[in-house]
């Protein structure tokens, strides 16, 4: 016959003292990490390595490259009578590529300082993902050609038919000018804010050590310097180049890169040397000192602020894109 159980009855949980012990609820919950915040681009010098003299130092090393690139362009000009100066008239493909190509080599300079004066590689003074996001540009090229192109050339179109402005016509050798300009102007433009609104912007901002104060005072030098190394002659022109480079310190700040800021002053670039171009120079308010309907350069401008506008409200699509 079986054995009847003797054992505890089924139902009954067994002694508290036989139970495992249980974890603390604290210690069960994994700690989540907190979310790592980008560094603002316009800060990022002020990493670990962070020493004053490291901005002075790339500052140095691009000038020195520069220099040497102003005396081949002067030698090339005396040999040449290329005409190779920053003055935007007279329009002459020669002009174009010595300048064009004087200019492009801020570019591989910047380039150059990152990893002489601070250790690192370039990424961080393109963006903050550390690198040049090209879907960024192409897509901020489409909308600097609808809104800022737009402005330029409703701009051109009111000072020559509202304001009779003068309309010589092509330029010579318009061929060859605009394979000149095409080749050489998009270039210039990104090297330009490679320096300006990369490089030299990151370097104030790095001094100044505040975010909203360094973007604040990094705009205002850099604008002023790309429009006095234009030239003064013109207080339009100035201006207009001043407000071109506040706009892309603009959208530098919002888009943390020069992916905007490079397609915006393409785009402004392209649109004048094609107008002016196929016009003649005198037609497009800016390129020459005075004429009838400057004023309405201020088309322009109302262009630039609505790029502005439009880029700070893709900032989201934008950094997650980053």
């Amino acid at each position: 016959m079986a054995e009847r159980y003797a054992g505890p009855p089924p139902t009954l949980r067994p002694s508290p003292d036989l139970l495992p012990e249980a974890a603390p609820r604290e210690a069960a919950v994994a700690e989540e990490p907190e979310p790592v915040r980008a560094t603002p681009f316009l800060l990022a010098m002020r990493d670990a390595s962070w020493v004053w003299w490291r901005p002075v130092a790339g500052l140095l090393l691009i000038a020195f490259l520069l220099g040497i690139a102003l005396v081949l362009t002067r030698i090339a000009d005396v040999l040449t009578g290329t005409g190779a100066d920053l003055d935007p008239v007279p329009l002459t493909w020669r002009g174009l590529m010595v300048t064009g190509l004087f200019l492009a080599v801020a570019l591989p300079a910047v380039l150059l300082a990152w990893p002489v004066a601070h250790g690192v590689g370039p990424g961080r003074g393109l963006s903050e993902a550390g690198r040049f996001r090209r879907p960024l540009l192409w897509r901020f090229s489409l909308l600097a050609l609808a809104t800022a192109g737009t402005g330029i050339g409703l701009g051109v179109l009111g000072a020559v038919v509202l304001a009779d402005r003068d309309v010589p016509g092509p330029v010579d050798d318009l061929p060859w000018v605009l394979l000149a300009g095409l080749l050489t102007v998009p270039l210039r433009a990104a090297a330009e804010e490679v320096l300006l609104r990369g490089y030299l912007s990151q370097a104030v901002a790095g001094w100044i050590g505040r975010p909203r104060a360094g973007a604040v005072v990094a705009a205002v030098v850099a604008a002023l310097l790309g429009a006095l190394l234009h030239g003064t002659d013109d207080v339009p022109a100035f201006l207009g180049r001043v407000a071109l480079g506040l706009a892309a310190s603009a959208v530098v700040a919002v888009t943390g890169g020069l992916e905007a800021a490079v397609a915006l002053h393409a785009v402004v670039a392209v649109a004048v040397l094609l107008l002016g171009a196929g016009l003649g120079e005198d037609a497009v308010p800016g390129l020459v000192p005075g004429g009838p309907g400057s004023a309405y350069a201020l088309v322009g401008g109302l262009g630039l602020a609505l790029f502005v506008a439009l880029a700070a409200r893709t900032r989201r699509g934008v950094r997650a894109a980053g």
